[in-house]
């Protein structure tokens, strides 16, 4: 299981400029995946506000949705046709290409974001063989809530309606209650 080091995170800010350029190419690299593995594609990135991407905080965060996306896999039978993780200045970044019904696999990672201790750490999409992304809007769900605040996130995140460090305290404090319960 590939496992991003902490303590080689980049640890540094990251402009819009650089920003829009890496989920340019993750578009690219998913498209790239879908070509080669016409199947279901699961992208996992950490939640991680600010400009600091990829720094000990996310890469623990992103290690432990690895961590249990691979378990939810192995769990429901999903073949695995191609899995790798990797770390970038833009953030931790896990590709996972399946053979399984896209619609199933959304409803299970939806699960695991609603449900697992620091499920709402991340930010788990799902595209279909064709490069749909589903969306929680396809399951009739509500958008998911912020981590301060009884609001959608995408509203609060938009708006930068929360100070970065609390956001961050949160996350950290989330994070800490995960891995206690273990």
């Amino acid at each position: 299981m590939t496992i991003l080091a902490p303590e080689q995170a980049a640890n540094r800010a990251v402009g819009l400029t650089e920003l829009l350029a890496a989920r340019e190419r993750r578009r690219d690299r998913q498209q790239a995946w879908l070509t080669r593995h016409p199947a279901t594609l699961v992208v996992l990135t950490p939640l991680a506000p600010g400009a600091l991407k990829d720094s000990p905080l996310t890469r623990r965060i992103f290690n432990l949705g690895w961590q249990a996306l691979r378990a939810e896999q192995r769990r429901q039978g999903w073949r695995c046709l191609r899995a790798e993780a990797q770390g970038l200045p833009s953030g931790g970044e896990g590709f996972l290409s399946l053979q399984a019904a896209a619609r199933q696999v959304k409803q299970c990672c939806i699960r695991l974001e609603d449900m697992h201790p620091a499920g709402r750490l991340w930010d788990i999409d799902v595209l279909d063989a064709q490069g749909r992304i589903l969306s929680r809007d396809d399951g009739g769900l509500p958008a998911r809530r912020c981590l301060l605040c009884d609001r959608p996130a995408r509203v609060c995140a938009r708006q930068r309606r929360h100070d970065v460090e609390r956001l961050l305290a949160a996350m950290e404090e989330t994070l800490n209650a995960a891995l206690a319960a273990r």
